[in-house]
């Protein structure tokens, strides 16, 4: 897949070692923070290297999950869940377009999806953001699977969070004391070829074109002719950095938001199945960071905000956002 550098020393979307950033000395983060802040400026995305989650747990994961996907129709039915929700999304479920105000055809894709496993205090915030994760029984590893996947995530984001607190020049709890019971949500997304989903019809892709909602999605994923894109303002759409022991990691709306548009939420899509390769079949596990229900998003003032938007409670706003995507 093609490289966005715009040169080989100047990327658009820089590979970043956390090594460094959890054992270096203060010159060290000083310069990673800035190279973050930078990329986060651009395109919304980075690559992140040196996190320590073991290559053999996602491919175990993806085997895992394909056992499912492979499955009749009619028993994955009984997991069927609804946007947002716990379960199995099956084909036309989603339409991630819509969020841009673009009606196109719903996304080539099934998912796999859970949430937070712990319920919550309030039974409010429990009947809008709590249910039991759903865990096929003709796939009886997978549990395990995700729940040992999940924990090496939520550390992973924590650090994250704390590279950008320290990125936008606050302290470094800014964003992980908002974090004591995230909604996180997680996504096995299954893009089969064209033997099962069909011939794309005009404007429908593996996931349409879209910016997440959140704070900070975690994306391990494979390289492949119908992939991942992003758009930049300099090159428009151009094909993702692949590096097979990286992760992707972009921010969502909720983030640019909380930085006063000085970060932007990444733009991007998945390519339908190729025409000279139809039967290509991908898998991605995707991490959606969120925060604890009730936290009152407030713009970052200037000089490091650029824009004052109106405060929104988290959950309010992800709750409009995911049932922008929702067909039907």
């Amino acid at each position: 897949m093609s490289s966005l550098a715009s040169s080989p020393r100047t990327p658009r979307i820089p590979t970043i070692d956390l090594r460094p950033w959890v054992s270096g000395d203060k010159a060290a983060r000083a310069g990673i923070a800035g190279t973050v802040d930078r990329a986060l400026q651009t395109a919304g995305f980075l690559l992140v290297t040196g996190h320590g989650v073991d290559p053999s747990l996602r491919a175990r994961l993806r085997d895992a999950a394909r056992a499912f996907f492979v499955l009749p129709a009619g028993t994955k039915e009984r997991y069927a869940a609804r946007v947002g929700g716990r379960g199995w999304l099956g084909p036309g479920a989603e339409a991630n377009g819509y969020s841009e105000g673009t009606q196109t055809p719903p996304d080539l894709k099934e998912s796999l999806t859970f949430a937070t496993h712990e319920p919550f205090e309030d039974p409010a915030t429990n009947a809008e953001w709590y249910a039991p994760n759903v865990w096929p029984a003709e796939t009886p590893g997978l549990q395990e699977l995700c729940e040992e996947y999940l924990a090496r995530m939520g550390e992973l984001e924590n650090h994250l969070l704390a590279l950008l607190g320290e990125a936008l020049g606050l302290e470094p709890d800014f964003f992980t004391k908002h974090m004591a019971h995230p909604t996180y949500g997680f996504n096995i997304n299954w893009y089969p070829g064209t033997e099962v989903v069909g011939e794309p019809q005009e404007g429908q892709f593996r996931i349409g074109p879209h910016t997440d909602f959140g704070t900070v999605t975690i994306l391990d994923r494979q390289a492949g002719k119908g992939g991942l894109q992003v758009f930049t303002d300099e090159g428009g759409w151009e094909d993702a950095p692949f590096d097979p022991e990286a992760f992707t990691i972009n921010i969502g709306d909720l983030m640019a938001r909380w930085t006063g548009d000085r970060w932007r939420s990444g733009r991007h899509r998945v390519l339908p199945p190729p025409a000279d390769a139809p039967a290509e079949e991908l898998m991605s596990l995707v991490y959606f960071g969120e925060c604890t229900p009730g936290t009152l998003v407030e713009s970052v003032p200037a000089p490091i905000g650029r824009v004052s938007h109106e405060p929104v409670d988290s959950h309010v706003y992800l709750r409009e956002k995911l049932d922008s995507i929702t067909v039907g």
